[in-house]
This record gives structure tokens, sequence and C-alpha cells, in this order.
């Protein structure tokens, strides 16, 4: 089934109804479908491809674009305005496109011009004209929809192909498993480069004919307004964004009194935050996990039958196994090992990467997704750990999660980043950075004595570094390797 057919369906049906709010405007769904044939014709004259680039800001713009593509039988390529210029050029080059449909304002913010042979401005499309009409292209299940690629945060960027039917399959999966109806208002604030942002907070709300409100910058003053506005009832985000939430001055109870459910994803949510954000406001955060390889979502918590620390149940449709990565030897509930994921949602593989698409897809067709984890007697999946981040001190496994998590418990600290440095004598030791909560400061000393009263005396930091802020990616997950990188310089 073609992704973008029951959302063209979705917008008929809904041609009064305001479906998207973003900075600028509102549309409805007749105005949704109007502008997409006027993209259409754009990319059209401009694009000579298959793929098409797309970099906007988190707004409309983007699933008007999204749909345009679609419309005309080509790949959308959503492109991270926030990767390095080389990273950038990189993406386009290797996708193949030579087009990107973007914004000024973009650009001016960026400071930059992403290289590429053709380049439109969506706001020099003359939408008060009259579009030319056409009638969608219709795609199978296994035709390449979407190239989204990865941050690049252990490499290059890895173009990971997500067909049609992925899209469908991980659409109906979130409304499943979110319960969401066409009453819902979601609030999005994460970046539509990433799949989260493409597919739960934009594909989801258009097909079900739910409304959703975008802003391009989270800022929590905004958010409490929007949420207030709007009567928002889902709202995914980060661990950080919930953290800035609850630090921001004025928010009040009231302002997400209309949630249903707001979810946490990308990174292990804190207990601290977990804790604060719940008497701050009367709403307990549920968790979620996804990976972009799976378009991306996998597993939701709910609020009448979440389990603290665990990311939920499988969706629809999701097979969920954990195994021993030596053995491969599926391993019993309750006991660590690799999380492996099967689905309809799993990617086609990565462009152009035959033989990595070959070791991340295991001989059974489940995804080897790096996490280590278990799986209680219920199916509730708790992720504990990254394989490749295992931290062995003196012959010892440590997960930097584990230690993370008790950094994070102090009220000073509002998030911390842990890695193994070697040591000549017990191979690793572990190095710990800390970012502390706005106004507030704290002594290495101090979360020193902190861990070894909470923790094995070789799961504790040598040492503790207080930083300003933590290195992260474009939707705010750690980067260990720049971690790494500034402990270097800080030993120069």
């Amino acid at each position: 089934m073609s992704v973008h057919w029951p959302i063209f369906r979705s917008l008929l049906r809904n041609a009064r109804k305001t479906m998207m709010v973003d900075d600028r405007r509102s549309y409805t769904g007749a105005e949704i479908l109007v502008a997409s044939f006027h993209v259409a014709s754009e990319i059209e004259r401009r694009c000579s491809t298959d793929k098409v680039g797309l970099m906007l800001p988190t707004s409309a713009a983007f699933p008007i674009a999204a749909l345009a593509g679609w419309m005309l039988g080509r790949t959308i390529v959503p492109l991270n305005y926030l990767l390095k210029p080389e990273e950038l050029d990189y993406v386009i080059d290797h996708c193949g496109t030579d087009f990107v449909l973007t914004a000024g304002p973009l650009l001016d913010a960026v400071g930059r011009r992403p290289t590429v042979k053709s380049l439109s401005l969506i706001e020099d499309i003359d939408f008060k004209a009259v579009p030319e009409l056409r009638w969608p292209a219709l795609a199978d299940d296994d035709q390449l929809a979407s190239l989204i690629y990865t941050s690049g945060t252990t490499g290059k960027p890895k173009g990971v192909m997500l067909t049609h039917g992925n899209l469908v399959a991980n659409i109906q999966q979130g409304a499943r498993g979110m319960r969401a109806t066409p009453n819902e208002v979601f609030l999005g604030v994460l970046p539509q480069f990433h799949c989260f942002g493409v597919t739960q907070l934009t594909l989801t709300p258009l097909t079900i004919g739910a409304k959703v409100v975008y802003t391009a910058r989270f800022n929590p003053g905004k958010i409490f307004a929007l949420a207030k506005e709007h009567q928002a009832t889902v709202f995914i985000g980060i661990p950080s964004m919930y953290g800035a939430l609850i630090n921001a001055k004025g928010g009040k109870p009231e302002d997400f009194a209309s949630m249903r459910l707001m979810v946490s994803g990308a990174e292990p949510l804190p207990d601290a935050t977990f804790e604060r954000f719940r008497a701050k406001f009367g709403v307990e955060i549920c968790e979620g996990f996804g990976m972009t390889e799976l378009s991306p979502a996998t597993n939701v918590s709910m609020p009448d039958s979440r389990k603290r620390h665990s990311v939920g149940k499988p969706l629809p449709c999701m097979e969920q196994r954990i195994v021993d990565p030596k053995t491969e030897e599926e391993l019993p509930p309750n006991e660590e090992g690799e999380l492996r994921l099967r689905g309809p949602n799993l990617m086609a593989g990565y462009y152009l990467r035959k033989e990595e698409t070959e070791r991340t897809i295991d001989a059974q067709g489940y995804m080897r997704t790096g996490d280590i984890a278990r799986i209680d007697e219920e199916g509730y999946l708790f992720i504990t750990g990254r394989l490749k981040e295992m931290i062995i001190v003196g012959g010892e496994n440590v997960f930097p999660r584990e230690v993370e998590e008790v950094l994070n418990q102090h009220p000073a600290v509002g998030a911390s980043g842990v890695i193994g440095v070697r040591d000549d004598v017990r191979g690793e030791v572990i190095v710990g950075f800390v970012e502390p909560n706005e106004g507030m400061s704290v002594e290495a000393d101090e979360l020193r004595v902190w861990c070894r009263e909470r923790l094995a005396g070789y799961k504790c930091p040598r040492e503790i570094h207080v930083v300003e802020a933590l290195p992260r990616n474009p939707v705010g997950k750690i980067l260990r390797k720049d971690l790494r990188t500034l402990l270097t310089a800080d030993e120069r």
C-alpha cells in the first residue's frame, strides 16, 4: 500500500478541518492537498532524479513536500541541517539527488547552503495560483519511500531504506499502540529529519485524521502555551526536553491538563526527571523505544499499564527476543542479552551497503539492535545498556547506563555521560561527565562519594568532570565519542 494514499483520503474527509498548525499559520485538509500539488509541480520542474532532498524546519512544509514527492513516485530524503557541512554534502552525494527543497530562514539560521545542482526555496513557490491537478502515483509495499540517514554518531551517516510497506506498518502499529483517535492533538517538536518526527509526529496524525501542532524550536514557554491553547493530548520528546520543562519558570499543572500521553525516547529517562516532572505537573512520563531501522517505533508503555524503567510491550506485529550475542541462543525471561527485533516495519536495508545490512539482520530476519536488554514474563522490555559501550573493569562488565542512573539521581545533576578509558592495570577505568541542573553547581569529589555509597567499587568513576553542557546529537542523545574527545583535549 502506498503510504500517501491513506493520507490523501484522510485529507479529503477532513477538507474543512484544521489538520496542521505551525509557527506561521494553520492548514485545513484541503489546503494541504492544494499545497502539495503546487510543490509537486516544482519538484517535477527542478528535480531530474528519483530522490528528492527535503531540508525543512519542523513545520507543515515537510509533510506537504513529502506528499508531493510521493505523488510523483519519488523517494524523499529528509536532510539533517544540523550535520557538519562535509556530512551533509556526503548524504546528498550518497543518495544521488540533484535537488533540495528548503526554506530561506533555515538557510540563514544554519549559515550555509547545501551543495547541490538545483535548490528551491519553498517560500518562492506561488501557492496562490491554480495548481496542476494530478492523479497520485501508486506504490507497492516494497517500493522505496524514504531514505533516512542516521546522524553519524559512530561514523559516516547510513541511509536507512524504508519502504512504503514499512511506513504504513509503523503508522498502524504506532496508532494502535498509542490508542490514537481522530480526536487527538499531537504536539510536534522533534525534527522531521528524524524518523520519530517523520512517522509518529507527521504521518500518523495525518493518516488517522488527527490535528498536529508544530513548532520549529523547542522553547519551554512556547510548549506550555501551545499545549494549553490547542488542548494537546500527545507529546513525544526526549529526556532533556522534559528536564528543560521542569526547570522552566512559569510551568503549571494546568498547562498539561489535557495530555493523555507523554512519551520519552532516544535515551533512558532518569528517575529524577520522572519524579520531578510528576511532582510539578501531575503527569507520569511513559517510555518508548525505537530505531530508525524499524521505521522507528517498536515498543511503548501506556499510563494504565506501565512499569517503571520499562519501554513497554512490543507494538502489534512486533517480535522481540533476547539472545546470547556469543552463542546466538535465545535466553529465558529476565536474563540479559542482546535485543533482537523483527516486524513488517524492519527496513529493506542500508542504501548501497549490502555487507553492513547482512551484518545487521540475522539469519532469522531479526535486527541485531546492539542493545543489552531483558524481557520479563509479561513481555515488558527493559533496556539496560549498549553492547558496544560496555566497559570491562578488571574483568567485570559495567554498563554506562547503570552508572549514569546513579549520577543522575544526585539533586544537582541534570544529565551525565560515562565512558571507559584504557588502563594498564585494570584494562579500563570509568570516567564520568556531568551537566549540572540550571542554576546549580556540584563538585567532582562530592559526586565520587555519592557513587561510592550506591555502587560497587569497580563501578565507581575514577574521574568525574563537571561540564557546562554535554555534547548531543540533533535529537538530544549524548555523544560518547565527543566525550572522549573532550577528555583528550583536557589532558592536553
